[in-house]
């Protein structure tokens, strides 16, 4: 789950996740997707591309 807000900014970067993964998997260039989004901010831009989705990999443990 990625986090609602940028850990130093605040800026809200949840409303992105969806839009990015799904148009890096159709093989678009990951900075003109985080352009797109209007994610300018360096700290913004790491959250979102250093994000792991591990909900999957939790879920057995539950």
């Amino acid at each position: 789950m990625i986090p609602i807000r940028c850990f130093t900014c605040g800026k809200v970067i949840s409303t992105a996740w969806e839009d990015y993964r799904q148009r890096l998997s159709a093989g678009e260039d990951p900075k003109e997707i985080l352009d797109d989004l209007g994610l300018s901010r360096y700290c913004c831009r790491r959250m979102i591309l250093a994000h792991k989705e591990i909900i999957d990999d939790l879920n057995p443990y539950q």
